[in-house]
């Protein structure tokens, strides 16, 4: 009864009309004559008899051609209808896949039949400020189908923004949900139904509020109202998500009786603003020439990476200490000054703060040359509400555009929740929001499909005129979306980007459509899986992107759970600003990779730059230059899959400690999967408490700790000795920066972690995410070797890492680094990975020497 109802699907643009739109008054039937014709003889085969694995692709088919006959007339569709009705599956059929697409033929067949008979949503939609306390009411009118004893409503979550959790037990408690109607006959009591997906359990159904009649029955015209955060009782209200946006899902659905299944109500759009200004960015090209205008963007934040709301104070921008522009107070969030220009060469910091000090914040590095490469960002791999996000296609591209001030971004959704309807808004938004020399929008789509059948790939495309997405609901396999694409589209306008956390087959690669890898997003840090393509022989370049699903591209904070890091970014070194030079410039491999922040990254060997082909010789000239947005851990180079240089520039690695010292205690877990061709290991959660024995904490920071949702390091309110902190790492590091004084020889640091279990999108399929038990470590200052310590928590076949290491006060953030290899062989490769002391990551796309390109 409830299948219809696993990994739901929300369609936005869609229910902005009403879906109660009678269908018979249009002056035209939305179905031409001859799918009209198959669509009865559908609906007469399927009251006769269920659909059975036989004749399953046949009225699929046809299902499918409906159902996106249906989307373009603006009405909304059932959830989750083009993830269910697949023509032609992946996998050997199965009755609970048949009986999905029955349930759907129903509510296709009602939308079509009778209309009305879902009735009317309405719903107080705000602003509400991020992370506030409020009341919130829906309102549905009852249609022309009545509601009778033991049907009801079924109150779903949306998983992802991170709103309150509901509850009808305690009046006086946070989040307490109410119902009444307006009919006094009728009263209701709290029940539970199952939800699976994206407003329920998102990988299996979990028990979800279900608002049951029990007694009398809702008529035509009744209204039931439900408030979110009835206060009346005492109760704080319902928890406003962290996220600001335009459209956020508070899903409902309706059942007519206790034998129907559950049909989903237009979802209502829901407005976030942001809160009070925490913080101040700024945003400016990253390569420059010699007194070459250009535009600084000057952005003020909230703690959750929202514009900030309310007065902004005027701010004064500096490169390098020196003051280049200012702004105005204003009640704009952003302010964009142009004109500006930088007449010596250099590397620049920029850094901004308001008139009277309180904030404060950086920009991005700049280089000022009269020969460097242009570097340009984008996020080729981000989602909105169209899928199992939230948020509109036009607020995703104004944040892409304005918000993080991109060169260029894909709303990559996910295929398997695109009808035709939205795939027509996504062409029209990169259409409306491309601005040559400033901004590029590219079309593109998530081909999306579980790991044994290929994994996640993106498919952007060079341009918008067309152009339709070769999908998984008919090429369901990783070879049939390579051979659909070759037929369809000439390979030089198509560019196909696997990923990791549900991981792509890295045995098999079309050279000529695939050409980078994504090894770095919001989901975690999965170096190894470039390095798997590598190894196989593929010759692909390295990018980074967000995987975003909040409608915010390429710079936004962590949210916890399988979204635990920032968004990565990829730098492309093009020749221009425009649609086809970056295009090209993906094509040909002339990408790096970032965790998200603006790393200025050049590496050569003889003279090829990255992501190229140098001729062949034995002996290897390695040189390369980073300007960093934070003083330069390390620079390490990869050969062939080998570690076989690296230069650390942080730590001091011996002498006597002085009054004032820094350190860092660094928390790492590796992402590899246990298992050949597994999806990647969750993240580790690291919470507890770390005292200082023998020194005295002067100050502390969290280098990494960027979703203050989630994530906390506070001082302990009785001992000054003590941090209480919680954050996470999926193949990457996350650090706490110490300033200690007073410190003696024997001092040390006593961590309590409590038990944790591992987390992340995309679960390895052979391997359980693991319990990690509470334990504890002890540190020691006296046991340094060349500047550091550390310890291991075993766990299966990984060894997670707790560091302590003793670092200069202020690094270097410009490093040019040299390295002779004499020891080399036809087709070796070369890459290099860059970290930074705030624990924010580069890699270079390979160079390889000699050989010859894959076919």
């Amino acid at each position: 009864m409830n299948s219809i109802l696993t990994h739901v699907n929300l369609r936005l643009l869609t229910l902005a009309l009403a879906i109660s739109l009678p269908l018979m008054v249009r002056s035209a039937d939305y179905l031409s004559p001859e799918l009209r014709q198959q669509v009865e003889a559908l609906k007469s085969e399927f009251r006769a008899s269920p659909t059975t694995t036989a004749n399953y692709r046949d009225r699929a088919m046809v299902a499918w051609q409906w159902l996106n006959a249906y989307s373009l007339t603006g009405s909304g569709l059932p959830v989750n209808i083009t993830a269910t009705i697949r023509p032609n599956p992946p996998s050997e059929l199965t009755r609970r896949v048949a009986m999905g697409l029955d349930a759907y033929l129903k509510e296709l067949t009602l939308l079509d039949e009778h209309p009305d008979a879902i009735g009317e949503l309405v719903a107080e939609t705000g602003p509400f400020e991020a992370r506030s306390w409020v009341t919130l009411n829906q309102q549905y009118r009852v249609g022309e189908r009545i509601v009778e004893t033991g049907g009801g409503f079924l109150i779903a979550r949306h998983f992802m923004p991170g709103y309150g959790v509901y509850q009808v037990k305690d009046p006086a408690a946070d989040n307490y949900i109410s119902i009444r109607s307006s009919n006094p006959e009728v009263s209701f009591t709290a029940d539970q139904a199952p939800l699976g997906g994206m407003h329920g359990g998102f990988r299996r159904p979990i028990p979800t509020l279900v608002f049951r009649v029990e007694s009398g029955t809702l008529q035509p015209g009744d209204q039931v109202t439900i408030t979110y955060g009835d206060k009346s009782g005492g109760s704080r209200g319902f928890l406003m998500s962290s996220a600001s946006t335009d459209f956020l899902p508070i899903p409902l659905y309706i059942r007519f009786n206790g034998d129907d299944q559950f049909y989903s109500l237009p979802i209502q759009p829901v407005r976030i603003t942001g809160s009070d200004i925490a913080g101040v960015h700024g945003f400016a090209p990253s390569v420059l020439r010699p007194g070459e205008k250009f535009a600084l963007s000057v952005r003020a934040e909230d703690r959750f990476y929202n514009r900030a709301r309310g007065p902004i104070p005027a701010f004064k921008v500096f490169a390098n200490g020196k003051l280049i522009a200012g702004t105005q107070a204003s009640q704009n969030a952003i302010t964009v000054l142009e004109g500006l220009s930088i007449q010596e060469p250099g590397a620049y910091q920029i850094t901004i703060k308001s008139e009277d000090g309180a904030i404060s914040g950086e920009g991005n590095p700049i280089l000022v040359s009269s020969d460097a490469r242009k570097v340009y960002w984008g996020d080729t791999h981000g989602h909105s509400g169209f899928a199992e996000g939230i948020g509109t296609p036009e607020r995703f591209m104004q944040w892409a555009k304005d918000d993080a001030r991109l060169d260029f971004v894909t709303h990559s959704e996910h295929d398997i929740w695109l009808d035709d309807r939205e795939w027509q808004v996504l062409i029209d938004v990169v259409k409306k929001y491309s601005e040559p020399g400033r901004f590029v929008g590219y079309l593109g789509y998530e081909w999306t499909t579980r790991n044994q059948f290929g994994g996640h790939h993106n498919v952007l495309f060079r341009d918008v005129d067309n152009r339709n997405r070769v999908g998984t609901q008919f090429y369901p396999t990783l070879s049939k979306l390579y051979a659909g694409l070759r037929a369809n589209y000439d390979t030089n306008d198509v560019l196909v980007i696997p990923h990791a956390h549900q991981a792509g087959d890295y045995r098999q690669n079309d050279p000529e459509l695939e050409n980078l890898v994504e090894i770095m997003s919001q989901h975690g840090t999965f170096e190894w899986f470039g390095r798997m393509y590598l190894s196989h022989g593929h010759r692909v370049g390295f990018i980074a992107a967000s995987d975003n699903h909040l409608s915010q591209p390429g710079y936004t904070s962590a949210k916890g759970a399988s979204l635990a890091q920032r968004g990565g970014l990829a730098a492309v070194r093009a020749k221009e600003n425009s649609r086809e030079s970056i295009f090209d410039a993906m094509k040909s491999l002339d990408t790096y990779a970032t965790t998200g922040d603006k790393i200025i990254l050049d590496f050569r060997l003889n003279g090829t730059g990255m992501g190229q082909r140098a001729e062949f010789s034995t002996s290897r000239a390695i040189q390369g230059r980073v300007i960093g947005s934070a003083p330069i851990d390390s620079i390490t180079l990869i050969k062939n899959d080998q570690q076989i240089w690296q230069k650390d520039y942080l730590t001091i690695d011996s002498g006597r400690f002085s009054k004032l010292e820094t350190f860092y205690v660094t928390f790492e877990s590796d992402s590899f999967p246990m298992h050949t061709h597994d999806n990647p290991r969750g993240g580790h959660v690291w919470a507890g408490s770390l005292e200082l024995f023998g020194a005295d904490i002067v100050d502390f920071e969290a280098t990494d700790h960027f979703s203050t949702e989630r994530n906390r390091l506070e001082r302990d309110f009785v001992n000054p000795r003590m941090l209480h902190f919680t954050t996470a790492s999926r193949g990457d590091a996350s650090s706490i920066k110490l300033q200690l004084k007073n410190i003696v020889r024997n001092a040390r640091i006593k961590f309590r972690f409590d038990a944790a279990r591992e987390v992340g999108g995309g679960p390895p399929i052979y391997r359980k995410p693991a319990l990690i038990p509470a334990s504890e470590m002890t540190l020691s200052f006296k046991k340094m070797t060349d500047g550091k310590t550390h310890g291991t928590i075993p766990i299966d076949v990984y060894e997670d890492t707790v560091t302590l290491r003793r670092a200069v006060q202020q690094g270097d953030r410009d490093i040019e680094f040299h390295f002779e290899d004499n020891d080399g062989v036809n087709g070796d490769y070369y890459f290099v990975r860059v970290k930074q002391a705030n624990d924010a990551m580069a890699w270079s796309s390979p160079i390889w020497v000699g050989s010859h390109p894959s076919r």
